[in-house]
């Protein structure tokens, strides 16, 4: 048997209100439990080993947590793997201490930062100059889909040997079809960022004939730097009253309004995985989402894929949808056979295989 101290996981990103990395994280924890890991987190879990770690280093305290926590993973975290006398590492973010004796394993969730750099923005550093070395340096690298894959050998130069890619899933027990009547409106799930391409699909909407019937509701939480320019372009369309900012949805409520939802619309530019496109189609909603990065590895023939710089061809979609009811039953069919192909007991059953291997 595994003893207890060999494996720690480094979990002092988890985020109150459960985002990408939060839910990953959590969903593959009971898939690992046989490995009987050391969770490094700053509120223990039943059942797991815990060691403390300080609870205000994420990023719910913005770039200051961001920096609290790198310097404690430089700083203390090989303190505790010498302490634990751990064997291996697992990080589900980026992050690791460098240029120590600690092995490790990390997921790489996308490289948006990368393809979307910002001047001046710390994350765009991050992704730059720390993040490479962690790979450079990790025993083996693991990422959510080979369009992250090949960002990885592409933008670092890291062989693809070190790599494996292992879709994500869904928690099947929450989003699934509910059986409840259609209301009027189309859902985009997710943050404000450019690259998430709002202000096209605000536009696109806009174009959809007999606008006036339908709303657009755009769940995920406000944020100062990107909201107020889309609220400005709803007032210029004069969608006020159509176009509905939501903020962040409870985990909870979700199936809920996915379930009502026209469609999900999710136009992205980039995506590491797309995790509302499965869940989405997991509860039997057509989706509409971009031809490009790993969408289309999630999505399969079960949604219409656009390319999300036109915005007419997302206008057009959204019509179809909205109108043609055998092309509605057809998706939904296609969603759900499309969702059932993924699980949490196959992505952390791949993850525990190659955690194994480095133990």
């Amino acid at each position: 048997m595994i003893e207890s101290n060999q494996l720690l996981i480094n979990l002092s990103f988890l985020l109150d209100k459960p985002t990408g990395t939060t839910t990953y994280a959590l969903n593959l924890l009971p898939h690992l439990r046989f490995l009987v890991p050391t969770l490094l987190l700053s509120k223990p879990i039943p059942s797991y080993n815990h060691h403390g770690v300080p609870p205000n280093q994420t990023a719910e305290q913005g770039a200051k947590g961001h920096l609290r926590r790198l310097i404690w993973a430089q700083r203390q975290l090989p303190r505790i793997y010498k302490q634990r006398q751990a064997n291996l590492l697992f990080s589900p973010i980026p992050e690791a201490p460098l240029y120590t004796n600690c092995r490790y394993i990390v997921t790489v969730h996308d490289l948006i930062p990368m393809r979307f750099p910002k001047r001046f923005s710390a994350l765009t550093s991050y992704y730059r100059y720390y993040v490479p070395q962690v790979l450079t340096q990790a025993q083996h690298i693991l990422c959510d889909s080979k369009a992250t894959a090949e960002d990885i050998t592409d933008f670092f130069g890291i062989s693809g040997a070190k790599i494996t890619p292992i879709l994500l899933a869904h928690d099947a027990s929450q989003f699934r079809f509910l059986n409840l009547p259609m209301s009027n409106y189309f859902l985009y799930i997710g943050r404000h960022d450019p690259y998430k391409n709002l202000h096209r699909l605000i536009e696109a909407f806009a174009a959809v004939p007999n606008v006036v019937d339908y709303e657009l509701w755009i769940a995920g939480p406000t944020d100062k730097r990107y909201t107020p320019t889309l609220q400005a372009q709803v007032n210029e369309l004069g969608l006020k009253n159509q176009v509905k900012f939501l903020d962040y949805v409870p985990y909870d409520q979700l199936p809920i309004i996915i379930n009502q939802s026209i469609a999900l619309v999710f136009p992205s530019l980039w995506e590491g995985f797309g995790l509302p496109v499965l869940e989405a189609m997991a509860c039997g909603t057509p989706v509409i989402t971009s031809n490009l990065s790993s969408l289309p590895e999630v999505a399969g023939d079960a949604a219409i894929l656009i390319n999300p710089y036109n915005t007419g061809e997302i206008t057009e979609a959204m019509q179809a949808v909205a109108r043609d009811w055998d092309l509605r039953s057809r998706l939904h069919l296609l969603s759900l056979n499309r969702a059932s192909q993924f699980s949490w007991e196959k992505t952390g059953t791949a993850t525990a295989k190659v955690l194994q291997q480095y133990l």
